[in-house]
């Protein structure tokens, strides 16, 4: 969508949080279109119903995180991690913005959001792509907490980390563990690939965006791949992959 000529580029790179933030009302039209004939409390336990909680989850996570903070401010984890990055370089004021706005909407229209319609697709015939989820939430969460921690001062996503991401995992890991213990590996899986998910992320648009190794094209393309790499991990089906 970035680069097909249909005149949307701009508004895109500054905007693309809005169209998740207005999307959530339709997502939970079709996550309780999902009740049918069932309860809530069983509508809770469905695997698609948990994928666009989670997608929901992150939606509201990117409201604060680059629409606008606790503190009002507008687009501030661009401005936030580009003085972040550019003072561990030992660059700072330099007017070379390794985060772009064209990197900041591939990231997360990839690892979050193509990821988490990857896991509400495969649901719950293939339950690793919901974990892959889920996995990118506690990652991206334990890294905004880490941050905070560090600083000792806010930066953005911080409030939902801390409010929603963490239990929203805590909640997931228990009730599929309660489903069956094998489980873990794909939990242990989960983490592992977010983990690289991250490194991927940062390494990747340093090389691009800093030390000019490839063309940011490259980098996206890695990000895509990435994305869609959990739809062929641990694929074996279990019976509570089927019913849940």
């Amino acid at each position: 969508m970035l680069w097909l000529p249909l005149g949307q580029y701009e508004f895109l790179i500054d905007h693309w949080m809005k169209i998740g933030t207005y999307a959530v009302p339709f997502l939970l039209i079709g996550a309780f279109s999902l009740k049918r004939n069932e309860d809530l409390k069983n509508l809770i336990k469905d695997y698609r119903f948990i994928g666009i909680i989670m997608l929901i989850a992150y939606i509201i996570h990117q409201y604060e995180e680059h629409w606008i903070d606790l503190f009002g401010n507008y687009y501030a984890f661009y401005v936030f991690n580009n003085e972040f990055i550019l003072g561990n370089l030992g660059e700072a004021g330099s007017t070379i913005k390794p985060l772009t706005k064209e990197a900041i909407f591939v990231i997360n229209t990839s690892l979050v959001w193509l990821v988490g319609v990857l896991a509400i697709w495969r649901s719950p015939k293939h339950v690793f792509p919901l974990i892959a989820m889920a996995s990118i939430i506690i990652v991206n969460g334990l890294v905004h907490i880490l941050a905070g921690v560090v600083k000792f001062e806010y930066n953005p996503g911080l409030f939902s980390s801390l409010v929603i991401f963490v239990p929203l995992y805590i909640w997931f890991v228990r009730y599929l563990m309660k489903q069956s213990k094998h489980y873990k590996k794909q939990i242990i899986g989960g983490i592992l690939w977010s983990f690289l998910a991250h490194v991927i992320m940062v390494a990747g648009l340093l090389m691009a965006n800093w030390f000019n190794i490839y063309p940011e094209f490259v980098y996206f393309l890695k990000l895509i791949i990435w994305s869609i790499l959990p739809l062929v991990l641990f694929r074996r089906k279990t019976i509570e992959d089927v019913d849940y």
